[in-house]
C-alpha cells in the first residue's frame, strides 16, 4: 500500500499556499494562567472557509489532472469539508456537488449554496450521504473528494503540524478534534516524525464517537449519529477505511471523550476570554483541558478547528450556561 512520507507534507504546504492561510498560533495568557501551563490556540477558524478542512481539500483538488478537473468534483460531508470543496471549486472554476445529511446545520447549507455548490441532502447520516455520492460517481463519472481517508487530504491537514513546530519549537502536547481521523493522522504524522515524544491527544464527544469506539474494538464500526454540539465530529469512517484508522491508532497517544457540558464550557470560555465564536468541535479541546488538574508548565497547543456555527446553537449554549 502507498504510504505518506514527510516530503508529501512539504509539497502540500507549497501547493496550497495560494488558497489556504498560514494560521496564527495565539498564546492564551488567561488560559495559561488558569491552567498553570503554556496554552496556545492554533486558529484554523481564520481560514477563508472558517475551518481547517480547506487544507486537505485544496491539496487533493490541486493534485487532480486537467481531465479530472473538467469532469467535476463531488463530496460527502458533515459540512466543513463540503464548504472547503465548494470554495476551491469556485476559486478554480470547477463544478462541485456536495452530498450532506439532514443533520447538517442550516448555516452550513446556506454557506454551501452561496459558494455555488450543488447541494444534495440525503438521509440522516454521513454514511447515507456517502452512499449517494458514490452513486453519482458511478452514474456521472465525477471525481470524489473524500473528507478524510485519502493521502492528499491527510497531507494537507498535516501542514498544521509543520506550522506548529515553526511557531512553537517547545511544543510538548497537541489537542486535536477527532472524527474520521484525517486531521489527527496528518498532524500526528507530522509531529511524531519530528519528535516522537510530543503527546498527541484526540478529543471526541461522548455520543457517536466512531473512531474512539472503533479503536476500542480493533476495527472500524458503524454507529448511529446522535445530537451533539460538536456536529462536525459526526460521521463514519468510510467504506473500507484504508489509512486513517491505522494512522490514528499509530500516532494518537490518548483518545478522550468530552461531555456536552464541557464542550459548551469550552465555547463560552473562548467567547469570554478571547471574544471568539467557534463551533462545538473546535471548543472540545478547551472543554477537556479545563477539567485537567496536572498540566503544570507544559507547552500545549489546541487546534481550534472551525467557526461554522449558527446563531441558534450559540443562543442555546448561552441560555443553558
Amino acid at each position: 500500500m502507498v504510504q505518506l512520507v514527510p516530503r508529501d507534507l512539504w509539497k502540500a504546504k507549497k501547493r496550497i499556499s495560494s488558497l489556504a492561510s498560514y494560521t496564527p498560533l495565539l498564546y492564551s495568557e488567561p488560559l495559561s494562567r488558569q491552567l498553570e501551563s503554556h496554552i496556545y490556540l492554533k486558529l484554523e477558524n481564520d481560514q477563508p472557509t472558517g475551518a481547517f478542512k480547506l487544507r486537505g481539500a485544496a491539496n487533493k483538488i490541486l493534485s487532480l489532472s486537467d481531465k479530472e478537473k473538467k469532469q467535476g468534483i463531488a463530496t460527502f460531508s458533515t459540512g466543513n469539508h463540503g464548504i472547503a470543496v465548494a470554495y476551491v471549486g469556485q476559486q478554480m472554476g470547477i463544478k462541485a456537488t456536495v452530498c450532506i445529511s439532514n443533520r447538517v446545520p442550516q448555516e452550513k447549507v446556506n454557506r454551501l449554496k452561496r459558494l455555488g455548490a450543488e447541494v444534495k441532502i440525503v438521509g440522516s447520516s454521513q454514511d447515507d450521504a456517502e452512499e449517494y455520492c458514490y452513486q453519482l460517481e458511478k452514474e456521472q463519472g465525477i471525481n470524489i473528494i473524500k473528507p478524510f481517508d485519502d493521502l492528499e487530504i491527510i497531507a494537507g491537514q498535516g501542514t498544521i503540524g509543520l506550522e506548529l513546530m515553526e511557531q512553537c519549537p517547545d511544543l510538548e502536547q497537541v489537542i486535536v478534534p477527532l472524527s474520521g481521523g484525517g486531521l489527527l493522522s496528518g498532524v500526528g504524522f507530522a509531529l511524531k516524525n519530528i519528535d516522537p515524544s510530543i503527546q498527541v491527544t484526540g478529543v471526541s464527544m461522548e455520543q457517536s464517537a466512531v473512531m474512539y469506539e472503533s479503536l476500542k474494538q480493533g476495527s472500524p464500526i458503524v454507529m448511529q449519529e446522535a445530537e451533539t454540539l460538536a456536529d462536525s465530529l459526526l460521521g463514519g469512517l468510510g467504506r473500507s477505511n484504508q489509512y486513517t484508522f491505522t494512522m490514528t491508532r499509530e500516532y494518537m497517544d490518548e483518545g478522550v471523550l468530552v461531555p456536552e457540558t464541557s464542550i459548551a464550557r469550552g465555547m463560552l470560555t473562548l467567547m469570554d476570554l478571547h471574544k471568539m465564536v467557534v463551533e462545538g468541535a473546535a471548543a472540545a479541546g478547551i472543554g477537556w483541558l479545563l477539567e485537567q488538574k496536572s498540566l503544570r508548565n507544559q507547552h500545549i497547543a489546541v487546534i481550534v478547528s472551525g467557526n461554522n456555527v449558527d446563531h441558534q446553537t450559540i443562543e442555546q449554549v448561552i441560555k443553558t450556561s
